[in-house]
């Protein structure tokens, strides 16, 4: 905990810092030291991006980057921001700030993190990005814009991996500077994914700090347009925010195509991106093919949709007993699942209905273009893969809109009294693991360690196997699923057998140079049986 907050002084200077440089370019959304430090944000990662796809993102680049960073926040006198709040405001997010770290110093649990967010942090710090890598572990072509952030801070000023929680601190920054006080009670949800970096939370509180400034008046369409575009890139499930700020452009402010230059420039980063790492340009989407030799087997693929599928019913029902569902069946079932899923599921549908009315009674226009938004964005969902962690910023902009007027003092009870539960949560989880069982995440949580008030809770395995098939020799975990903490190149034991399944096996573009990246090869029956192998040997292990 005394580390985290170390970590997160340093790293808001230097996002307050690079906030100065960019700004001479590009301009402010908005004035204060959180403006600053979120353009810092906004830069460094493209400037990251970009340089990722030459070099790995590791602490040569991280050290220059900082050194800057500093030395403009002092030049620029930066710190003087700081002194805007009144004492009392400050003490209160000195306090906030104090149970953000608390809260991100317990161990990992969110399983995304042991098998997508830290395998992709050490590519792109090891490598940078490879081509073709989603034909080695089809998760791995996300390459989410946030990892590309948190991989650039992970040598020295956040080797935890907690870059969350330092955007949880910018965010109290911003609801206290602009006095948004009922994002004050989104905080405490917010805290379960500050121990990992899930992209989950940066999209949340961006988009909801774009939707401020929209709501609040902010005229700066090419900024705002920028930032909605770099949210939808960090995931792309956030496709109601970019629409928004289109719709308001339209229909409310006056159009200009000059703002839409920075934006459609982040777009066209963004989709080259996907193409250099899984073949297309929207992950997972195999659509818009321009034959490129790294795109994943197609095999692959129509698995990984049949598996998105299943979870759109919490792996309640095979692929093929879904494929069966009539229309009715369809909907029925994705109510009726068994769990916390199916409240979850029936809670979002209410929500979008009470919404949807709202809108009808006030005839507000900007309300109306949020609704339609967000209306969009959830049809997509429900037709692609309905999974809650897909709809799940839905709720907050909903609450957002509706209680917007909430003030400071019922913000703060509200957030104090859930904070205490979250915490309590995170402290003692056989109290959720017992009443709410269908809650998994909850039966990873360890609970309260001592250690974690000096330095954050992480998890160390470092139990691997190594195979070869071709000219790739990987690693493979043993009695786990995941390979976070594997010497790359590692597979997932579970992406090996759909590899075999579908007749193919990844293998090195060049041998010598694993920057080339990835392609994917027919197995001939010497290969196959080679590689059945490799799979009954991980079963034996396993067992």
């Amino acid at each position: 905990m005394i580390l985290l907050l170390l970590s997160s002084v340093l790293i808001l200077s230097v996002l307050a810092g690079w906030g100065q440089i960019m700004e001479r370019f590009c301009g402010s959304l908005f004035d204060g030291i959180s403006g600053s430090i979120l353009t810092g944000i906004l830069g460094i990662s493209l400037l990251w991006t970009v340089l990722a796809f030459f070099i790995p993102i590791n602490i040569y680049v991280e050290i220059p980057f900082i050194m800057a960073g500093v030395f403009f926040f002092f030049k620029k006198r930066s710190y003087r921001k700081i002194n805007q709040f009144s004492k009392k405001d400050a003490v209160l997010i000195g306090s906030i700030s104090m149970v953000i770290f608390y809260a991100s110093s317990f161990h990992p649990y969110i399983l995304d993190h042991f098998g997508y967010y830290v395998p992709t942090i050490k590519w792109l710090t090891e490598y940078g990005m490879v081509k073709g890598i989603a034909n080695l572990d089809l998760t791995l072509g996300q390459m989410s814009v946030w990892h590309i952030f948190q991989a650039g801070f992970s040598g020295f000023s956040d080797p935890f991996l907690r870059i969350n929680a330092v955007l949880l601190v910018l965010y109290t920054v911003y609801i206290f500077e602009k006095k948004s006080w009922i994002q004050l009670c989104f905080i405490p949800v917010l805290l379960l994914f500050s121990q990992s970096p899930s992209p989950d939370l940066p999209v949340i509180t961006l988009s909801l700090i774009i939707l401020n400034e929209i709501i609040k008046g902010n005229k700066n369409i090419g900024l705002l347009f920028a930032y909605s575009v770099f949210v939808f890139s960090i995931k792309p499930t956030m496709i109601w925010l970019p629409l928004l700020v289109f719709l308001c452009s339209v229909f409310i402010f006056k159009p200009n195509y000059k703002n839409w230059i920075l934006g459609t420039g982040i777009l066209i980063l963004f989709f080259i991106k996907n193409i250099y790492t899984f073949g297309y340009p929207l992950f997972p989407v195999a659509a818009a093919d321009l034959g490129f030799s790294w795109k994943p087997n197609p095999e692959i693929l129509k698995i990984s949709s049949q598996y998105a599928i299943q979870k759109t019913y919490d792996m309640q029902y095979t692929h093929e007993e879904i494929q069966k569902f009539s229309f009715y069946d369809s909907i029925r079932n994705w109510f009726i699942l068994d769990g916390i899923k199916s409240k979850i599921n029936i809670i979002f549908i209410i929500s979008l209905a009470v919404f949807s009315v709202f809108a009808f009674i006030k005839k507000k226009k900007m309300i109306t273009l949020i609704c339609i938004s967000i209306l969009i964005k959830s049809m997509l969902v429900l037709a692609f893969s309905a999974q809650y962690r897909f709809f799940i910023d839905v709720f907050f902009v909903i609450f957002f809109v509706l209680f917007a007027h909430c003030n400071k003092r019922n913000s703060i009870i509200f957030f104090s009294v859930s904070s205490v539960l979250v915490i309590g949560i995170l402290s003692f989880p056989n109290f959720i693991r017992q009443y709410v069982p269908s809650f998994r995440p909850g039966n990873f949580m360890v609970g309260f360690k001592k250690e974690q008030l000096y330095r954050p809770s992480t998890y160390h395995y470092k139990r691997f196997e190594t195979f070869r098939t071709g000219n790739l020799q990987f690693n493979v975990s043993k009695n786990y699923p995941f390979n976070f903490d594997n010497p790359i190149p590692a597979i997932s034991a579970g992406y090996i057998s759909d590899d075999v399944k579908a007749g193919i096996f990844p293998q090195y573009t060049d041998e010598k140079n694993i920057r080339k990246g990835f392609i994917w090869k027919k197995l001939t029956p010497q290969e196959k049986k080679q590689a059945q192998d490799i799979i009954n040997t991980i079963k034996n292990t396993d067992q």
